[in-house]
């Protein structure tokens, strides 16, 4: 019996730990996220330094520490002791959405520093998740007293009155005030890893898209049709970024599969036109 030793591809790799909400482990799956920029990322040594962060904080804490307590060393270790904190000084450098190079730099913006800071809460047995509040990630953490809310660039714990502040600026851009206002909860509900992972990826898609940097783009997207195989914009958005790259054929597949799903979207117009300019070029 032969055995396949073929070494999978970083999409391939990256399917394998998406294919089943069950099974989705968040961290592993972001960290991989770093290896189309990065193809010799060793992605077990990065594993490896976290799970020595872990063993390094749990050295810290008695074994009856208090859920606040363990909250309050994290947050001393990982923004006092190792330094870390956000890019504000380059905020848009894609590196900031990679969290092997997170590890390295201690630079980050708040998704990618939420990815990782979950990790540690859950290395102590703290009950954190994220939550993909609008324009800022931020972690929660179910305590005692009730649920905090964190703000992983500092670890500062943010009011309700702190909280609807922040969204203030999105509820007047979107509209949704007076009696239309939601609450503040709805906006504070737990992002599965999918969520996450597809936030971490469209962050990276509006840089490289502002770049016009097609190749890079065009990664990101494979990852997102994976990831999101029922989102027919992201076929779309793949096709675009295939024809932007000469890749006449794989731009008609994909723009074709979205008008067959999307039939109601407002952009139908301008996809027909762009296919039939594809079907010219590909002589079908």
């Amino acid at each position: 019996m032969k055995l396949d030793l073929t070494v999978p591809s970083a999409l391939e790799y990256f399917a394998s730990l998406v294919g089943s909400d069950r099974d989705l482990a968040l961290f592993e799956a972001a960290l991989s996220l770093g290896q189309d920029e990065y193809p010799e990322l060793d992605l077990q040594a990065s594993m490896a330094e976290v799970d020595q962060l872990i063993a390094r904080l749990q050295r810290r804490l008695a074994d009856d520490a208090s859920a606040l307590q363990r909250v309050r060393v994290l947050n001393q270790f990982f923004f006092t002791d190792l330094g870390f904190a956000g890019n504000v000084n380059n905020y848009y450098d894609p590196d900031n959405s990679f969290v092997s190079q997170l590890l390295r730099t201690r630079r980050g913006i708040p998704i990618s520093l939420a990815v990782l800071w979950m990790e540690l809460a859950q290395g102590l047995k703290l009950d954190a998740q994220g939550v993909s509040f609008p324009g800022h990630f931020m972690v929660k953490v179910n305590l005692p007293m009730g649920q905090a809310v964190i703000d992983p660039m500092s670890g500062r714990s943010l009011s309700k009155e702190e909280l609807s502040e922040k969204l203030e600026p999105f509820r007047r851009r979107s509209g949704l005030v007076n009696d239309f206002e939601a609450p503040l909860g709805l906006y504070l509900q737990a992002a599965s890893p999918r969520e996450i992972l597809a936030r971490m990826l469209r962050n990276l898609k509006e840089i490289y898209r502002s770049q016009q940097d097609w190749p890079r783009l065009l990664a990101v997207q494979e990852r997102l049709v994976v990831l999101l195989p029922e989102s027919w914009p992201e076929y779309r958005d793949r096709g675009l970024v295939h024809a932007e790259l000469g890749n006449s054929r794989q731009a008609l597949s994909d723009l074709e599969l979205y008008l067959e799903h999307a039939s109601r979207m407002v952009d139908t117009e301008q996809i027909v036109e762009q296919v039939k300019i594809l079907r010219i070029q590909t002589g079908i």
